[in-house]
């Protein structure tokens, strides 16, 4: 068995999680990458060119992470899953005074970090809809060329290709386009639309990072918002309660920016989306006007569109020293058909049980 990556990592000090139960929710990156892109529908096509010349040079690009893949899922030809998307969008757990994604990085290395998030996000062939899906990041599953592992350490093994390919393997999805986005890309998002108001039902205390955050309303900013979504102490569930945090953030900051603010004045969508190209990096297929092109497709979607949940898992166990998240291949298998056939609106209907809800920890 091939040892957690972080475990020779001496940079890497983030506590040991609370053994993770049953399922939840998806995870922080997406708030980059899906808040750019559906706020940037209210921005008129025909303002490509100049989207192209505003933010594209700020875009760090991963060079052609799907170009040695072999073996991978088809692309639906016909239907309307001809026309959904799949975006694989990682967080990495490295904590640097540098950055490690965006325009100023200096690209994977390996070991330097593993994917902290996993998220598939699918958007409907009709953009009607779309599906944020996490893979818990101690999923155990079949990591090509090195055996079992938890799918967090793909990334640190090989980079975003190795993690695409693992992620195909599991779910027999084809992933179309991947973004990586770090702590401080979800930091400087969160300050730039001046902080998020988010409900804490309980008040809990977070006794790794010594915080105490009484029940109520509170007004994060950056800093404050990544002690929110990073909590697990003190959490029931421990870190896939965090995972419900984050999700829950996303969700509010939708609500907050997208169905208020930013459709009343589009200009700032273009503020976003260069802080986003400062942050993030996207495999090089994905021009800036074909990110426009799919934002325009976008523009009537709505929060309450957008399903939230987690991989169906069995549970959690220890193999050896690793502690480790089991999927559940029944129904599993039963997701990942939905996404394949682009049948998810059905497929959230008919599992309400696995979808966050509305009031988390």
């Amino acid at each position: 068995m091939p040892p957690d990556p972080a475990q020779s990592d001496p940079t890497h000090s983030d506590p040991a999680p609370d053994r993770p139960r049953g399922w939840r929710r998806a995870r922080k990156p997406l708030i980059g990458l899906l808040v750019c892109l559906l706020l940037l529908g209210a921005v008129a096509l025909g303002g490509a060119l100049w989207l192209h010349a505003k933010v594209d040079g700020s875009i760090q690009r991963l060079p052609d992470p799907f170009a040695e893949l072999a073996d991978r899922p088809a692309k639906p030809t016909s239907g309307s899953a001809a026309d959904a998307m799949n975006i694989l969008v990682l967080g990495t757990d490295t904590r640097s005074d540098t950055p490690t994604t965006g325009a100023e990085a200096p690209g994977w290395k390996p070991g330097q970090a593993r994917s902290d998030t996993m998220l598939l996000v699918h958007l409907d062939g009709d953009r009607r809809g779309a599906s944020v899906i996490s893979i818990p990041r101690d999923a155990w599953v079949d990591i090509p060329g090195h055996g079992k592992g938890k799918v967090s350490w793909a990334y640190s093994f090989g980079g975003p290709s190795l993690t695409i390919e693992t992620v195909e393997k599991m779910t027999d999805v084809r992933v179309d386009h991947v973004a990586v986005v770090d702590w401080d890309g979800f930091r400087a998002l969160t300050d730039a639309i001046g902080g998020v108001d988010i409900e804490i039902p309980k008040t809990v205390y977070d006794s790794a990072r010594g915080v105490r955050w009484e029940a109520g309303r509170h007004h994060l900013d950056g800093d404050e918002a990544l002690l929110y979504v990073r909590q697990r102490y003190g959490l029931r569930d421990g870190d896939l309660d965090r995972v419900a945090r984050q999700q829950a953030f996303l969700r509010t900051l939708l609500e907050q920016t997208l169905e208020q603010e930013l459709r009343k004045d589009p200009a700032r969508v273009l503020d976003l989306l260069t802080l986003f190209g400062e942050h993030a990096s996207v495999d090089d297929d994905w021009s800036t006007t074909q990110m426009a092109r799919l934002a325009a497709s976008l523009r009537n979607l709505r929060t309450g569109d957008i399903s939230y949940l987690t991989v169906p898992t069995d549970g959690t166990g220890m193999v050896g020293d690793q502690s480790v998240v089991r999927l559940d291949p029944s129904r599993d298998r039963s997701l990942w058909r939905a996404v394949r056939e682009d049948r998810m609106p059905q497929w959230a209907a008919d599992n309400q049980d696995l979808l966050t809800p509305d009031v988390v920890r």
